[in-house]
């Protein structure tokens, strides 16, 4: 409920603040399970990524924004579950599988942290994990821009990134494989090449 009233209440006002350009919104549609990634250099983002889409997303977002009270009750209002970075969660993963079985829009941020550097930021394999047991399509989301007042942010979204190939095997090398796929996509998106992509 208080992510369908930010989103339709109060997000008017942060897009028109942000005025966000998406290039290839037709991604964003995906119907089912999807998991929607993106880089991440802001606060913000999030709320970017779940404005522009039609999806409402429900975010991996760091456990110590639970551990405060009131913030861990806005959080799980606002459809977001904690995962401890660095480390194997199984809780997390079990939340973000069952939430995907149910047909649901998971949001991952694959590089862990928040970085302001504009470089590209190595990916773990735990969002390859979750992609290839759920069967659940990568869409991919690069995000540019300042949040300056009214500063345009550019969102490019890429078409899902293909990993049926790949089974559901999870060794080792079947996930790096994965992963180095889904940041591939990534990539090309920072580079411009939406054509590779979209």
């Amino acid at each position: 409920m208080l992510y369908l009233l930010i989103k339709w209440l109060i997000g008017p006002i942060i897009l028109l603040v942000t005025r966000p350009i998406v290039y290839g919104r037709q991604n964003l549609r995906v119907k089912g399970k999807a998991i929607f990634i993106a880089n991440h250099r802001s606060m913000w983002d999030p709320l970017i990524l779940a404005l522009v889409s039609p999806r409402n997303i429900h975010f991996m977002a760091k456990k110590e924004l639970f551990e405060n009270r009131f913030m861990n009750r806005v959080m799980t209002w606002l459809g977001a579950f904690p995962v401890s970075r660095g480390e194997s969660d199984l809780s997390a993963m079990r939340t973000s599988l069952k939430l995907l079985a149910d047909g649901e829009a998971l949001g991952i941020f694959p590089e862990g942290h928040r970085y302001v550097d504009g470089e590209m930021h190595e990916f773990g394999n735990g969002l390859a994990l979750i992609a290839l047991r759920s069967g659940a399509p990568v869409v991919p989301a690069y995000i540019q821009g300042s949040y300056r007042l009214f500063r345009r942010v550019t969102v490019t979204v890429g078409a899902p990134v293909a990993l049926d190939d790949l089974g559901r095997r999870c060794d080792s090398r079947t996930l790096s494989a994965a992963t180095e796929r889904i940041q591939n996509a990534m990539r090309a998106l920072r580079e411009g090449d939406v054509k590779k992509v979209c």
